[in-house]
């Protein structure tokens, strides 16, 4: 199953040009999606990437990414 990413175009905490190429490496088969998520309390104040259902928040960019690892799904291993 292919990871479902979000992130905002709006967020003052990350920038799209730097971000999305790091999480397209992170998770390849990813289906990004780019535009308002509606979650401007969190996201004026903190970077935040939405994951596999998850809001996934940190203070910057690079702290977000490390914090998203963890919920990526890796493809499964066919035998």
């Amino acid at each position: 199953m292919a990871n479902d990413i979000r992130i905002c175009d709006k967020c003052n905490h990350m920038s799209i040009k730097s971000v999305l190429p790091k999480l397209r490496k992170m998770a390849p088969d990813a289906e990004i999606k780019i535009g308002c998520k509606s979650y401007c309390g969190p996201c004026g104040k903190r970077a935040f990437v939405y994951i596999n259902g998850r809001y996934v928040s940190a203070p910057t960019e690079d702290e977000v990414l490390k914090k998203v690892e963890p919920f990526i799904k890796q493809p499964a291993v066919k035998k």
